[in-house]
């Protein structure tokens, strides 16, 4: 008699973890199987270890406006292994946290993989090799996503993934950067501000090409100002690993480039990891964007969910967790929020940050208000005015938002609760802000 569940959840990132803290918490019996670290992608490879490397280079960037506030500061270096130590510190504590989070939900945990080879079973292979058939009444899929890959590239040891680069022990003293938005955006922050000589090759006519123009060209001057060369409407057409550098052609509209670094970081996206086999095995529907599932994130199986970066879309933690809740609510037959992607917020940790919610286009019968930083005292004081926060407007009501400047990851929050509310101006007048804070930029968004 095989070992009986009411959930299991293949994949422990944060899609995952949210749904088994969810369905314990309704005592349900829930069972979830990770391969490769708990956490997933967020807390091993991408979101945890990309911030904390950047934490390291804003605190050196920043000992340079010191002088400014009559501080001065002399002898300052970066000691890279230390910087690397924190990294893998602050990625240790998010595992053990995911893993300790999951545990104190009374939620069973097994490391190994998991197939599901019907719709109420799922074979278990653990670390060892060792198999065992369970048995689920429901079942999720948290598989993650991966590294896409430019056709025609091969990776080297100086030509790198995000994946790979996080490993990597020393700092080079030039890099190429292939891909200007939300990945590359933040690895070239990261070197640009400890002094690596950055060069972004984006094929599209701006970085950040799904953020708001205005956005982008704040963090495109930004970045050039630390000595990015960005080259935007450019494709690459040859990368090579010389064996002492990585050498790449790329075309413009205007000229040829060639160019030569030390290393070469590939930053052209992720996609959903699918197992195409199993999924075709199980006559579940999937495109190569991802799983298609409904708004209970139910397959087209019943019983078999699918949450996170599997399904494509925005590829986000806390979208993932979201996802995550909701499967499990309707799984446990709960009342849960109705999940609406528009009300995901999205934050590229670049510095300044940009962050945006909802819809952020405009259009005749939209109003945009804005606000800038230059004008908060706070922003002047803390020499971080170069930013701004705008507001969009349909009937009255707040549809989107975009942040960007200093703390944007932090103020999109209180703005995606005011999008998903549809909080109108009237509501937003009742906001009252203490004085003097940054937050203050926020008082005008509600003006006529």
């Amino acid at each position: 008699m095989p070992d009986s569940y009411d959930l299991i959840i293949i994949g422990g990132g944060p899609g995952g973890t949210a749904a088994a803290q969810t369905a314990a918490a309704h005592n349900k019996k829930v069972l979830i199987i990770e391969n490769a670290g708990w956490g997933g992608t967020c807390a091993n490879r991408g979101c945890i270890p990309t911030k904390a490397l950047l934490t390291c280079s804003k605190f050196y960037a920043e000992l340079k406006k010191s002088k400014r506030l009559g501080i001065n500061i002399s002898g300052s270096s970066i000691d890279f292994p230390s910087i690397k130590k924190h990294q893998q510190q602050t990625v240790k504590i998010a595992a053990l946290g995911a893993h300790k989070t999951l545990s104190d939900a009374q939620v069973e945990t097994k490391l190994g993989t998991g197939k599901i080879i019907s719709d109420r079973e799922v074979q278990y292979t653990d670390t060892e090799g060792g198999r065992k058939t369970l048995s689920a009444k429901n079942t999720i899929i948290a598989w993650g996503s991966q590294t896409q890959l430019l056709s025609g590239i091969n990776l080297t040891e100086r030509i790198l993934t995000s994946d790979g680069l996080l490993n990597t022990e020393n700092i080079p003293e030039s890099i190429i950067i292939v891909g200007g938005s939300v990945i590359g955006v933040e690895f070239a922050t990261f070197f640009a501000e400890l002094g690596v000589r950055v060069t972004i090759i984006e094929l599209l006519d701006k970085i950040l090409p799904y953020e708001d123009l205005e956005a982008a060209q704040l963090l495109h001057q930004e970045l050039t100002r630390l000595g990015v060369r960005i080259h935007t409407s450019t494709k690459l057409n040859n990368l090579i690993d010389t064996g002492n550098t990585v050498a790449a052609k790329a075309q413009s509209a205007k000229e040829q480039l060639e160019i030569t670094a030390d290393r070469a970081l590939l930053c052209t996206g992720r996609q959903p990891l699918l197992h195409e086999e199993e999924l075709n095995e199980l006559k579940i529907e999937y495109t190569k964007a991802g799983i298609k599932v409904d708004k209970n994130m139910m397959t087209n199986i019943a019983g078999i969910y699918a949450v996170g970066d599997v399904t494509g879309g925005l590829m986000l933690a806390h979208r993932a967790s979201q996802q995550g809740k909701v499967a499990a609510g309707h799984i446990c037959n709960t009342d849960t929020v109705p999940y609406n992607e528009n009300h995901i917020p999205s934050v590229v940790y670049s510095h300044p940050q940009i962050a945006r919610v909802g819809n952020i286009q405009g259009g005749a019968d939209i109003q945009v208000i804005k606000s800038e930083y230059s004008a908060n005292i706070i922003a002047r004081m803390e020499l971080i005015n170069h930013g701004f926060v705008k507001a969009f407007f349909q009937d009255n009501k707040i549809i989107g938002a975009t942040v960007a400047g200093h703390n944007a990851a932090e103020f999109i929050a209180p703005l995606a609760l005011a999008v998903s509310n549809e909080m109108t101006k009237d509501h937003l007048r009742q906001w009252v802000i203490p004085h003097p804070t940054l937050s203050e930029i926020f008082t005008s968004l509600a003006s006529d």
